[in-house]
């Protein structure tokens, strides 16, 4: 599942033809603030009245766009495909996520400037693109009118890290974006990074050697991963509090259940609609089934689960119908029936509240209970309505040299990962499992858990990671939501506290990524609560020490104890959708599960 907590690269799309009808302006040098020059391609409906502009800014190269430029261009409207400076065309360096506000700024500008704009400008783009359109609408330009953003990354939120646990990937991705021409080749070569990640994970590297690992020395790594907190470095890449007060435009957010960028499309969404913005009414909220790429280009079966026909959203549609309605005065796109959209599994439906807070009717908690024995599906503890009154506590050993779990992991191509219950048959003695009784009828579980327990370790830090699914009647897996917590960031991002040995400390798990599940009659929860020992993320050794520069002589073997008792109840709190007497009395709902192409990155 790691897989999720990246930010994907360039992008796959529908087919859409250049004709005639389409102009091209190639090698548009755009000046910004500061002298450099960044490269655009531009398309337009040939002879067209001055109309408004979209555009993207990438550092995945303009050309993997054209896609949507050809679409775009064709149906009304100037399409401009921007290389981000240092990157593609562009002049200057690329110094990743820093320039990309006061650029995104002098581009809107610029274009609005052009004889073939009406006035009007705004942008498209999704992972980086979202981050960047965020970027822009910070800035406040005076001619940007709405923006559309994708899958948006969040620095310090999920890139290149959360909540403070950084991840291999981060050097993928630079090495994608290394120099100023794309490395697809490189970069798709899963068996190559997977070595590389098997590499640092066996041999107990320090994680901030993992450049000279792979082979790409590099200033820029070693900088980010030197920032391991949200301290100064990173926190100039958030909007603040009186930034989310000046927004005053209609907004359209899109995210997806297994989108990796979900977090930081989440926290945008969430600042905003927590601030005193005018224009927070005109905030809408899509959260489809998909995973990353899926956000874009809507793929109807990810991970082994069948998503179903009405999954696969006209993306191109809903983005010029927006458009439309923003910039032309059409009218509302039909597919946004309220301010908040969202797709329940495996019903297969989309369904639509006034806000998030508004989706679920009760908060429902089960607490965490045993008999002292539940390190695996066999043995597992109890996921129970009844509050505990005087029940054993839970031990498990995280031991960071032990690599028999990584080295257990399947390659990260994995088609099926979603319903891969591999992780939970041997925790190999590192965690613990939790399940609920059976289900007694179909329950819509739809929002963001929660879950509190009480912890106590013998060593100055470690990590914890806790993961919810459903286990289906027959046995089968199906993987709904996880969160990861450093125990130093307990009470913090920006601030670490280690641990003082022994002490019981009561951690809040409070940043699990939403979904909307149709739990089945006769289905299961179950929880796994674990420090993560994986190939995908960066390792703790537990010696409370700088974690990127921690190796197997700093390691210290972790004793978990989690607690349950009267004074200490532990609990997962589950956001209910209460269900009209017509869908109570619906039939079952059928929970596919298939075969998956291999997601896109």
């Amino acid at each position: 599942m790691y897989r999720n907590l990246r930010q994907g690269a360039g992008e796959s799309a529908p087919p859409v033809k250049l004709d005639s009808s389409v102009e091209m302006m190639w090698g548009v040098k755009i000046p910004m603030r500061d002298g450099v020059n960044l490269n655009a391609t531009v398309f337009r409906p040939k002879g067209a009245e001055p109309l408004p502009v979209i555009f993207l800014l990438t550092p995945y190269i303009a050309d993997s766009y054209q896609n949507r430029a050809a679409y775009f261009s064709r149906n009304g409207y100037v399409f401009a495909m921007v290389d981000c400076r240092g990157r593609g065309n562009s002049g200057g360096d690329f110094d990743p996520n820093f320039n990309e506000g006061r650029d995104g700024y002098d581009l809107v500008e610029w274009f609005a400037a052009q004889p073939f704009c009406d006035g009007q400008v705004t942008m498209w783009g999704g992972s980086y693109g979202g981050f960047d359109q965020w970027m822009t609408l910070r800035e406040q330009p005076p001619h940007l009118k709405t923006i559309v953003p994708v899958a948006s990354a969040h620095m310090g939120v999920d890139f290149p890290m959360t909540n403070n646990v950084a991840y291999p990937y981060l050097l993928r991705w630079m090495t994608f974006t290394s120099g100023v021409t794309p490395n697809m080749g490189l970069f798709t070569d899963e068996a190559f990074w997977n070595e590389k990640y098997r590499e640092l994970y066996r041999t107990h590297a320090p994680f901030k050697s993992f450049d000279q690992i792979v082979g790409n020395f590099s200033t820029q790594w070693q900088k980010w991963v030197a920032h391991p907190a949200i301290d100064d470095f990173w926190q100039p890449l958030a909007i603040k509090p009186e930034e989310y007060d000046r927004i005053d435009m209609p907004i359209l957010t899109i995210t997806g259940h297994y989108d990796g960028d979900q977090p930081g499309a989440f926290a945008y969404y969430k600042r905003h609609m927590a601030s005193q913005s005018p224009s927070r009414d005109e905030h809408y909220l899509i959260v489809g089934p998909w995973d990353h790429a899926g956000t874009r280009t809507p793929n109807r079966s990810v991970g082994g689960l069948d998503f179903g026909e009405p999954s696969l959203i006209d993306m191109h549609k809903l983005h010029k119908d927006w458009y439309d309605w923003t910039l032309k005065s059409g009218t509302k796109p039909e597919f946004l029936k309220d301010r908040v959209a969202y797709y329940v599994l495996p019903s297969n439906e989309w369904k639509y509240a006034s806000s998030i807070d508004a989706i679920a009717s009760e908060t429902r908690k089960l607490y965490l209970d045993s008999t002292g024995m539940t390190n695996d599906v066999f043995h597992s503890g109890t996921l129970t309505t009844n509050p505990p009154s005087g029940s054993a506590a839970d031990n498990y050993v995280y031991d960071p040299l032990d690599t028999r779990p990584g080295d257990a992991e399947k390659d990260d191509g994995d088609p099926n990962y979603l319903t891969d219950q591999t992780p939970d048959l041997n925790l190999f003695g590192g965690g613990l499992i939790y399940h609920t009784e059976p289900f007694a009828e179909a329950t819509e579980i739809t929002g963001f858990l929660k879950l509190t327990a009480w912890i106590a370790i013998d060593v100055p830090d470690t990590d914890f990671v806790v993961t919810v699914a459903e286990v289906l009647p027959d046995g089968r897996y199906v993987f709904l939501t996880r969160d990861l917590k450093r125990a130093r960031y307990r009470e913090s991002l920006t601030t670490e506290k280690l641990v003082t040995p022994g002490e019981i400390i009561c951690y809040e798990f409070d940043s699990f990524m939403f979904f909307s599940r149709l739990v089945g009659k006769g289905s299961r929860l179950r929880l796994t609560f674990a420090s993560p020992n994986t190939i995908q993320l960066q390792k703790n050794y537990n010696s409370g020490g700088v974690v990127a520069e921690e190796t197997a002589a700093d390691a210290r073997t972790a004793h978990v104890t989690l607690y349950h008792d009267a004074d200490h109840p532990s609990y997962l709190e589950l956001p209910i959708v209460a269900r009209s007497a017509d869908e109570a009395s619906a039939p079952p709902a059928a929970a596919p599960i298939t075969p998956a192409a291999k997601p896109d990155m």
